[in-house]
């Protein structure tokens, strides 16, 4: 995945979160608890994280994931677009058509084109 799709997929996940189905939250919460779990060796910690629902057993949470938790972020991000376009607002510079950090933001980080 390129950086561009990359950033994007993270945008809309970041920013329209709750455009995603209840089983894609239940992956995006999986990926997030795997991501602070690393390298932790604490059993009863894991199974704590399982006990809360932040891991998942559920073979339909997990199938989401197969290919990896980017490939999971592109997927969900191209199908909130495909969708729900009209509830998506991506946030592109006048100037540089580049994503800007949050669709609130005014300042572009590529180019510093200034839309205030």
């Amino acid at each position: 995945m390129d950086s561009t799709g990359k950033q994007r997929a993270r945008y809309v996940i970041e920013y329209f979160s709750n455009l995603m189905t209840a089983t894609e939250r239940l992956a995006l919460r999986h990926i997030r608890s795997e991501c602070k779990l690393a390298g932790v060796e604490n059993q009863n910690l894991v199974n704590a994280y399982y006990k809360k629902g932040w891991l998942s057993t559920d073979p339909e949470v997990l199938a989401l994931l197969n290919q990896g938790a980017d490939q999971f972020m592109l997927n969900c991000a191209e199908r909130i677009l495909k969708e729900k376009p009209d509830e998506v607002f991506l946030n592109l510079c006048p100037r540089c058509g580049k994503l800007a950090r949050t669709p609130q933001a005014k300042q572009c980080r590529f180019c510093g084109e200034d839309w205030h």
